[in-house]
C-alpha cells in the first residue's frame, strides 16, 4: 500500500503523445529517434530519471518539451517565472501529455545551463538573490539550494528539471549537488528528471536510466552507459585514446 503512495504522489507518473496532437514526423524535433520513441510508446517516469547520451540525441530537447509541458518556464524557474529572452523551444510541448499524480504536488523547478545567465538577471530584477555576485558553480549550488527548500528549509515538494547541470560544476561540487539530490529523492513527493553527460549524476542511486542514441532510448545501468565505459577507458590510458583520436 505505501508503494501505490508513493506513485500516486509523483507530480509526473508518465509521459506521452497528446490525444489529437499532430505532427510531421520527418521533421525537427520529431525526427529525433528518442522523441518519436516517447510519442510513439510513452515513458514512465520514476522518482529519480536520468536522461544520458551524445549531443544531438535529444535529451535536451526531451526535458525541454517536459518542463514547458508541465508548466515550467521554458527558459527557467519555476511555473510562476514568466522571463524570456528568444523563442527558440521546440514546439515538442504542444504533441506532449504528462500523467500526473492525483494529489502530487503542481510545483517543481527547470535549471538548464544554456540559460542560467538570463535566470539569474531575471531572478535579480526581483529580489535580493546576488547570483551574479558568485561564480557559475556557486551560483548553480545556491540556487539549487534555495529552491529546494521552504523559509523553514523543509525540502519542497515538486518536479525538478536538470538539464546539464554539470556544465557549472568542479568535480567537487558535482559531488556536493549529488548528495543533495540523494537528500532530495528520499522525500516521496520530489521528482528529479536530469540530462547529463556526467558519470557523477548519473551514479544517482536508485535512479532511472536511459541511453539515448540513433535507435531511440533504452533502459540501461550506469556501468553499461557509454559515457562510463569510455570514460573509464580515457583515465586508464589517456595517452593511447589520444592516439586512437589522431589517426
Amino acid at each position: 500500500m505505501a508503494r501505490k503512495l508513493v506513485e500516486v504522489d509523483r507530480p509526473v507518473r508518465r509521459v506521452e503523445a497528446r490525444r489529437g496532437a499532430e505532427w510531421e514526423p520527418r521533421t525537427w524535433p520529431y525526427r529525433i529517434p528518442a522523441v518519436a520513441q516517447v510519442l510513439r510508446r510513452g515513458l514512465d517516469v520514476a522518482q529519480a530519471t536520468i536522461l544520458v547520451g551524445e549531443n544531438g540525441s535529444g535529451k535536451s530537447t526531451l526535458l525541454e518539451g517536459i518542463a514547458e509541458a508541465y508548466g515550467l518556464n521554458p527558459e527557467g524557474g519555476s511555473t510562476g517565472a514568466r522571463f524570456s529572452t528568444r523563442r527558440t523551444e521546440s514546439p515538442l510541448s504542444d504533441a506532449l501529455q504528462l500523467v500526473r499524480g492525483a494529489g502530487a504536488s503542481r510545483g517543481g523547478y527547470f535549471l538548464r545551463a544554456e540559460t542560467m545567465h538570463g535566470l539569474f538577471s531575471y531572478l535579480e530584477s526581483s529580489g535580493p538573490d546576488p547570483f551574479h555576485a558568485l561564480s557559475h558553480g556557486e551560483s548553480f549550488r545556491a540556487i539549487l539550494e534555495s529552491r529546494t527548500r521552504t523559509l523553514r528549509g523543509d525540502l519542497r515538494p515538486g518536479l525538478y528539471v536538470l538539464d546539464e547541470p554539470e556544465s557549472a560544476l568542479s568535480f567537487t561540487s558535482a559531488l556536493h549537488a549529488l548528495a543533495a539530490l540523494v537528500e532530495m529523492t528520499r522525500h516521496p513527493r520530489i521528482q528529479v528528471l536530469i540530462a547529463t553527460h556526467s558519470p557523477v549524476f548519473a551514479a544517482l542511486p536508485g535512479a532511472a536510466l536511459w541511453q539515448l542514441d540513433t535507435a531511440g532510448l533504452h533502459a540501461t545501468t550506469w556501468e553499461d552507459l557509454d559515457l562510463v565505459v569510455n570514460e573509464r577507458y580515457f583515465l586508464a590510458d589517456p595517452q593511447r585514446f589520444l592516439r586512437h583520436l589522431r589517426e
